[in-house]
Formats: structure tokens, C-alpha cells, sequence
């Protein structure tokens, strides 16, 4: 494979971005700083494909990322692969205003193929390559110039072995019969609004125990007051306001700026400095939150009880035979709080449609209406429905 020399202008890019085009797929990474800011800085973008890879500087001075956008959001002839990609995706969102299409996450897709939850990259390439990487390199300060050639060369690694895995990967689904499953998952990582923050929805990512409108109300407006001030100054929003912070607000708010010194998680500088200011005239501003957007309540069967928490234990009990029985990994065919909802009566539940109905929710849903039970043969827990049990009991007596 060609490796090519650092990427620091648009005409270098332009040309590596036209033979691109022309591929399958590309296997795509990036390296950012975000632990002091809140829009991640990007510093580094490695792509490859079979053939060719480089590594493009986005801080070199005057270049031009159009071409790399329009190669990964505007062209639908070419895959875009990446591994544990969600924040990679972000980053592309912040600057073009969409996610790269069509695209694959190999993490995503080790789900399906193996038992593998969340498999690292490291693990990744070990695993399909055989051999461990080199991770000196991973906690670099990417936004520091000049870049070492030992940055370089490790960050490019990422996307060549990646260029090598992606086609096994994908082998191995056509034989298993299973990208079918992936369509959904992917459809989710490639979904815009994942990544585009509203503020006025931004209190939807916070804990809040009730439904109580003047305290949900309170909590929506603090919430999208937080992210305005953590976009203008380019801060992590947690630098403002922690969200248990904030949530405490909103449901005891502070009568006078000086009570703000009060509040645990803030400094006592809040009493009477600008920013206490800003939130107080915010709480005064707050309206009741209305009916249409309180989150819904909890939907629940009958409720658990001692004898329901057991049927859902055995419906994690069957999830891991299952998965194991079918390699793949549990949490693509479901979640704990889907398992209790169907061990309280819930029907109207993602693992009772589709493949994942075929797959497992059948037998997690004879299981509960008691149409299954485990069995033990030959020293391995399996699954055997009630009905055959007579035939079976008959065989092992003779």
C-alpha cells in the first residue's frame, strides 16, 4: 500500500479525494482535542482505501476540506468505514452539515458476527491481524505542530488495518446472512439529529425524577441557558454547570443571586458575579413546561414483583444462551429494561418485530406465557418447549 506524505493543501487533497472516488469503500479515522472546548477541534484526518492512504492536516495554513466533505457526504458510490465511529461523525457534521453516506461502523457490525459488545480497535486488529499495535502515540496532543513522524505513521495505521479488516468483516456477514440486521444500527449512526444540538432540547439529556411542569419548565430553560453560554465561550458545558447542579436548581431555584452561593457546585463567586446574573433573569423567565412536551410516563405491565424480577432474570438467562448459541453479541438482539417490560406484559417492544423477533423475542416470548422451559442435556443448559418435553422425557427413559 502507497502511504503518502503528510497532506497540507487543498490541490494535494483534491487530487488524493478524485482517485478515492473512484473506490468501493474508505476506511476513514480522525484525531481531535476536545477536553478543554465544546466543538471538538479536529487536527488529523487519515482515509484509505486498498491501494493508497495519507494522512490530511486540517490546521495546515489554507486549506480548503471541501473536497473531503464532498467525498464523504456527497458521494453515494463510495462506503465510508469507520470503527467506533460516532465522534468521528460529529466532527464531519460540525463542518458540512451532514453525516458521511452510505456508512459502515465495524464495531457495529463485530455485534452481529461475534459476541463482542463494544470490541476496541486494538482488540480489533489483534483479533483479524494478529498482532498488537502500538498505542504510544494515542494520548498525543494532536493539535501540537509539527506532527513527529511516529504520530503520523500510528494514526495512518489505523485506517490501512482497518482497509484490511473491513472486507473480512464484511465476508463473513454475506456468509452469516446477517447485514440485513445492520441496516437499522447504521441507519441510526448516519441519523443528522444525533449529532445537531438544539438547546431547547438539551434538558431531555438530563435526570430529572417527575413530571412536575414548573420544575421541567425551569430545567429546559437553565439547560438550553447552558449550552448558549458554553457554545459562546467554546467550553465544555460541564465547565458552566454540572447537570446534577443544574437539576438541583430547577427544582429548588435560588430566590436571590446571593442564595446561588448556597448551591453545591457552584463557586461563591456566582452571588454576585455576571453569570449568576444571566441565570437568575433566566429562572424569572422560565415558563411552565407544557403538556405536549412532558416526557411520557413510564409505560409499564403489571407490576414486576418478586416473581416477575425472576421471570426477567430468566429472560437474561435465555439471551445469553442464545447469543452464545448464535455468536453474536446480546445487546444487538436486546436490553435489560426491554426484558423486564416483556416479563411485566408489555407486547409493543422492538424485540418482538423483525429479525430480532425471529432470532430470539419468539422464544423470550414463549418463555413468559410458559410455552418453554431450560432443559439440561449432556451438561449444557439449552431451551425445549413444553410440548416436546413428554417425547423427550420418553426417550431418555428407554
Amino acid at each position: 500500500m502507497k502511504i503518502h506524505d503528510l497532506i497540507t493543501t487543498t490541490e494535494a487533497l483534491q487530487e488524493l479525494c478524485e482517485r478515492l472516488a473512484k473506490s468501493d469503500f474508505v476506511t476513514v479515522d480522525t484525531e481531535f482535542m476536545r477536553e478543554n472546548t465544546y466543538w471538538p477541534e479536529l487536527c488529523l484526518v487519515q482515509i484509505a482505501n486498498e491501494e493508497e492512504a495519507a494522512a490530511i492536516d486540517p490546521l495546515a495554513d489554507g486549506i480548503d476540506l471541501t473536497p473531503l466533505l464532498d467525498l464523504m457526504c456527497n458521494n453515494e458510490d463510495v462506503l465510508k468505514v469507520f470503527h467506533a465511529g460516532g465522534q468521528d461523525v460529529e466532527i464531519i457534521v460540525n463542518l458540512a452539515g451532514k453525516t458521511p453516506h452510505p456508512i459502515f461502523d465495524t464495531q457495529i457490525a463485530m455485534m452481529a458476527i461475534s459476541q463482542s459488545e463494544q470490541i476496541g480497535y486494538a482488540n480489533l486488529v489483534e483479533s483479524w491481524l494478529g498482532f498488537t499495535i502500538d498505542k504510544g502515540a494515542r494520548f498525543t496532543d494532536w493539535s501540537r505542530r509539527p506532527l513527529t513522524d511516529r504520530q503520523i505513521e500510528y494514526a495512518i495505521g489505523d485506517v490501512t488495518h482497518l482497509s484490511e479488516i473491513f472486507p473480512k468483516i464484511l465476508e463473513k456477514l454475506i456468509k452469516t446472512d446477517r447485514g440485513a440486521w445492520l441496516d437499522a444500527e447504521m441507519d441510526k449512526l448516519a441519523d443528522v439529529s444525533n449529532y445537531v444540538i438544539d438547546p431547547d432540547q438539551a434538558w431531555r439529556r438530563i435526570r430529572s425524577p417527575g413530571r412536575n411542569p414548573q420544575v421541567l419548565g425551569r430545567l429546559k430553560a437553565l439547560a438550553a441557558w447552558r449550552e448558549g453560554e458554553a457554545q459562546h465561550k467554546n467550553i465544555p458545558r460541564g465547565r458552566i454547570m454540572r447537570d446534577e447542579t443544574l437539576a438541583d436548581i430547577a427544582s429548588h431555584p435560588p430566590k436571590q443571586q446571593k442564595d446561588l452561593a448556597k448551591v453545591r457546585g457552584l463557586s461563591s463567586a456566582w452571588r454576585d458575579n455576571d453569570i449568576g446574573k444571566r441565570l437568575l433573569k433566566v429562572l424569572e423567565k422560565a415558563e411552565p413546561l407544557d403538556k405536549d412536551e412532558l416526557p411520557e410516563k413510564m409505560k409499564r405491565g403489571a407490576p414486576l414483583g418478586k416473581e416477575g424480577a425472576l421471570v426477567a432474570d430468566l429472560l437474561k438467562l435465555l439471551l445469553k444462551i442464545r447469543a452464545r448459541e448464535i455468536d453474536v453479541a446480546a445487546r444487538l438482539l436486546t436490553k435489560a429494561e426491554e426484558m423486564e417490560a416483556l416479563a411485566a406484559g408489555i407486547r409493543d417492544l422492538p424485540v418482538l418485530q423483525g429479525w430480532r423477533y425471529e432470532v430470539f423475542g419468539r422464544d423470550a416470548l414463549e418463555l413468559v406465557e410458559g410455552r418453554l422451559a431450560f432443559a439440561v442435556k449432556d451438561g449444557k443448559l439449552n431451551m425445549t418447549h413444553i410440548d416436546d418435553m413428554p417425547e423427550q422425557m420418553t426417550q431418555a427413559a428407554e
